[in-house]
């Protein structure tokens, strides 16, 4: 998304069914949604359309802004105007090492809002509505789903000198890598990833570097 959502498309978003994230609008602007990454079309009929974890995040963003300026006396801005200044970029899950990283109440509602968004859509396309296992979403987005599943369940990435998991990808189809210089929090990414539904196993690194973790999405 390269820029704030409109304020037909913020309308479309903030009515979405709080529970499984169905949206409901002009089939112009939910292919628009679909565009911007902020929805997605379900693959079986009726096909209907879905927030992505994007999407949940701009809705809660949004709706979070709206209860702030419920108890301001100050003039309500438009709500198009709250929602990007709530929400100046879509989500990205922390791969470990990215610069200026904040911890903090904002980052973790943000953090659950869109592993929230994941699990619907792993329940609105997986064969049998499964959710304990990761989508086609997700596989399409190794690098990402992988750290999104580790921040969700508390682990902490990498930061400045702070020690943290990195996730990296690997020439493997379909397999990341998760590396931790702490034996016991690369233990503990390991079973975090393996409750999100991946296939974990140990390996010790090239020329002493260290032991890391390969991980793959289950299938079954």
């Amino acid at each position: 998304m390269t820029r704030p959502p409109t304020a037909a498309q913020l309308r479309v978003i903030e009515a979405a069914e709080p529970e499984t994230g169905r949206i409901t609008g002009s089939p112009a602007l939910l292919a628009r949604l679909v565009v911007l990454k902020l929805a997605f079309r379900h693959p079986r009929p009726p096909h209907d359309h879905f927030l992505t974890p994007e999407g949940h995040r701009v809705r809660e963003a949004g709706t979070a802004t709206d209860a702030t300026d419920a108890t301001d006396t100050a003039p309500t801005r438009p709500q198009h105007q709250q929602a990007a200044e709530a929400s100046p970029g879509v989500f990205a899950a922390r791969l470990g090492g990215e610069p200026d990283v904040v911890a903090g109440p904002a980052r973790s509602r943000e953090v659950r809002t869109a592993w929230q968004g994941l699990l619907e859509i792993r329940r609105m396309t997986n064969p049998g509505g499964a959710t304990d296992r990761p989508c086609a979403w997700e596989r399409g987005r190794l690098t990402h789903a992988a750290a999104l599943a580790l921040e969700a369940a508390g682990r902490a990435p990498a930061a400045g000198s702070a020690p943290g998991y990195r996730v990296t990808d690997t020439p493997q189809p379909e397999a990341v890598a998760v590396g931790h210089p702490d034996p016991a929090e690369l233990a503990a990414c390991a079973a975090a990833l393996e409750q999100a539904g991946w296939q974990v196993s140990e390996h010790a690194g090239a020329r002493g570097g260290g032991r890391y973790l390969l991980a793959s999405p289950r299938r079954a």
